[in-house]
């Protein structure tokens, strides 16, 4: 990759691969929390004697690491310093709001290296959208530099007239510090690193963004920078081992899980209810409802505390009104929220927004799934009235004009077009290339609310809520029925993506018809021909399921949404084939990432990918992918059910098992699997002798029936 990340809670630095941060740089660089950049400029260079980087990494997420060593340095035929003398490395992390960095110089030659260390510093304050380029307001006034001995402070009262503070401290005092580029603010601090044979020096910045209204609160450095490192990887290790515990015969495919539980890690944030993702950097590290959502259902066999924390926190925020400027109906789940400066002065419509049309039917999905894996019941009384309210929205206001199907229509001058998860401008289209017009009822968001309410009739029931799951249930089945025959295309033998504003079907090949599967709203013999089309040459790159078929009009294996490949859309829709029995489909788009996986540094999964054939070589990376991303990272734990033919239920006090292992994997080892009240153990191995799998329980505390299935859970 060309740029590095690190994240801590709300905090987290996007820098280059060799670790700066520059206005110069047309990316976006900087340190950035509450949706505002607090360092724009952070460049540490030498004088003297120049250094070339060798190393850059961030494979922990939480911190990197870089090393450098110096080039030759020569006074016409005499060596001053020998190359490769001094080793320079650059540990940094993030630990309660601050960031830390330390920065050693090692002399491992035999003559004595002076120079200087130039440290450049600068704080635009830019809100995210002003730093992406897709929003510009007012500005406020930026003050000069403060400057003290050991401590530089960037201020900044924003056009929503909250107070910004960058305060940089250094462990020891800079030989001098001044202003070196009046236009942008530029403090260079200097200083002098003398550095003879055989020593090493160390210098420790620490750097805190501060707003006045205190939620940034903690205090600078408020631990020795090892404390604090201390205490980081220890929270880490904690996270570790409440998760569930995989171990395999194939290296790689440890590796992949290993990297997802890590990554959902560095995306957690909490909002005052415990962990919560957001939905990915560098862009979107800020709640989404959608987005966290997936993510959410995805982790549950990781760690189904996320689900938990996940509704809770949206739960706080559920629309109250009608407010075309944020798309907001009354019980409606949002879509994003933004906390900078765009958004407290009402230039974007982000205080929440709530522009998607499947967040509130998927809010509804991941309380009954949670309910399943853990028999938490409370919360459902607890959240009742948001749960109402949804299913209110649903019938009120999702469903407009009382056809069963809840379709989507922008209202707000600065909201998103398409509501659904494929949300560009361009990607629903019809088979000629026009674009769909709006209202727009998308397939799977039917199925999302059919899923919704099928299970929410069964929760509902068991909680002695009889009429409403007897209502709840009657229209899904209505539901289910007209979704069969209006969402078919015969021309193409497969479902379009989408019914327009004239109940007219989109009649493009896409990958939407697959998260239906995972819905279970199709019948059998329609399920076989959609999972056959999407493992097909046209819609299988051998690295994943296109958005689109590659033999559509408005094909293009480097669109963001119509030819790419996205993983999580693959892992919904191969749970899907696995719920209807369908192994041999399921496993074919687990292999697939799973090689795109080992192609991509640290094995992690990108937000998406281009969807050139497998034959062309490696998965080509798509730009402006969010690395880490939620639903990415959500993708190896979902799939790793899959291959578990793992269905937990709690109030059937069951938990259904349908082991298939992929090519590769003969012998898989799951342990702290988290379901009702207590663990799961269990070791699943492919026979070499006839290739048969069996399974073997372990351990069993949950207090649930392990149930060794063959055929599908879609019944």
């Amino acid at each position: 990759m060309e740029h590095r990340i690190i994240k801590e809670d709300n905090l987290f630095l996007f820098s280059s691969h060799s670790g700066d941060i520059s206005q110069e740089h047309a990316q976006g660089y900087g340190l950035f929390t509450k949706d505002t950049r607090f360092l724009s400029e952070y460049r540490i260079s030498t004088t003297d004697v120049p250094f070339y980087l060798l190393h850059s990494a961030a494979d922990q997420n939480y911190k990197g690491k870089l090393i450098y060593t110096n080039r030759e340095v020569r006074h016409g035929d005499a060596h001053i310093l020998r190359a490769d003398s001094v080793l320079w490395t650059r540990q940094r992390w993030i630990y309660q709001d601050v960031f830390y960095e330390t920065i050693e110089f090692d002399n491992r030659g035999v003559e004595h290296a002076e120079f200087e260390m130039h440290v450049d510093l600068a704080a635009d304050f830019l809100d995210m959208f002003a730093v992406r380029g897709y929003e510009h307001g007012n500005r406020g006034e930026m003050r000069q530099p403060d400057i003290q001995p050991r401590e530089v402070t960037f201020r900044y009262t924003g056009s929503d007239q909250v107070k910004r503070a960058t305060k940089i401290v250094f462990d020891q005092a800079p030989v001098q510090s001044k202003i070196v580029d009046e236009d942008r603010m530029v403090v260079r601090s200097v200083f002098h690193v003398r550095l003879p044979a055989g020593q090493t020096c160390v210098f420790r910045i620490a750097i805190q963004p501060e707003i006045e209204d205190g939620s940034v609160k903690q205090a600078i450095a408020p631990k020795t920078d090892q404390e604090a490192l201390a205490e980081l990887e220890s929270s880490y290790e904690t996270w570790r081992n409440s998760c569930v515990q995989v171990e395999s015969d194939n290296e790689q495919f440890d590796e992949w899980i290993h990297r997802s539980i890590q990554d959902i890690r560095v995306l957690l944030t909490d909002l005052g209810h415990g962990w919560f993702p957001v939905a990915g950097t560098p862009i979107y590290a800020v709640p989404f409802g959608r987005d966290s959502i997936i993510a959410a259902i995805q982790t549950l066999i990781m760690n189904p505390s996320i689900a938990r924390s996940t509704l809770l926190t949206l739960a706080d925020y559920p629309g109250t009104k009608i407010d075309p400027w944020r798309d907001e109906q009354p019980g409606k789940i949002l879509h994003e929220i933004r906390y900078g400066e765009l958004a407290n002065t009402n230039t974007i419509p982000h205080t929440p927004y709530y522009g998607t049309i499947d967040a509130t039917p998927l809010f509804l999905v991941l309380l009954a799934e949670y309910v399943e894996w853990t028999g938490d019941q409370s919360i459902v009384t607890q959240l009742l009235p948001q749960v109402e309210g949804a299913i209110n929205w649903i019938f009120q206001y999702g469903d407009r004009d009382q056809d069963f199907y809840v379709e989507y229509y922008q209202e707000s001058s600065k909201g998103i077009a398409n509501q659904g998860w494929k949300d560009s401008g361009d990607s629903v289209r019809h088979a000629d290339g026009r674009f769909a017009e709006a209202p727009i009822a998308l397939i799977e968001v039917q199925g999302y609310v059919y899923d919704a309410f099928q299970k929410l009739a069964v929760l509902f029931e068991h909680m002695g809520r009889i009429e409403q799951a007897r209502k709840l249930s009657q229209f899904a089945q209505q539901l289910r029925q007209k979704f069969q025959q209006d969402f078919w295309c015969d021309s193409l033998d497969f479902p379009p993506v989408a019914l327009d504003k004239e109940k007219q079907p989109v009649g493009t090949v896409t990958s939407n018809p697959g998260h239906a599967l995972w819905s279970g709203i199709y019948r059998e013999e329609q399920a076989k021909r959609v999972a056959e089309v999407l493992t097909g040459p046209l819609m299988f790159s051998g690295y994943g399921i296109r958005t689109m078929a590659s033999s559509e009009v408005p094909y293009n294996p480097a669109s963001y949404h119509n030819g790419s490949v996205w993983p999580h859309d693959n892992s919904l829709i191969a749970l899907g084939m696995k719920k209807y029995g369908l192994h041999a489909q399921a496993n074919t788009v687990i292999e697939g990432l799973f090689r795109a996986a080992k192609s991509f540094e640290y094995r992690r999964l990108p937000e998406l990918f281009c969807g050139f054939d497998f034959e062309q070589g490696d998965p080509v990376p798509y730009p402006v992918a969010c690395s880490p991303q939620a639903w990415a990272a959500g993708t190896a734990p979902v799939l790793l059910q899959t291959m578990l033919g793992l269905f937990p239920s709690c109030l059937q006090r069951k938990i259904y098992l349908n082991p298939q292992l992929i090519k590769g994997v003969n012998n898989l080892r799951i342990r702290n699997l988290r379901i009702h009240n207590g663990t799961l153990a269990i070791n699943v191995e492919r026979s070499t002798a006839d290739g048969a799998v069996k399974c073997v329980v372990l351990e069993n505390t949950t207090g649930l029936d392990v149930v060794l299935m063959n055929g599908c859970i879609h019944r």
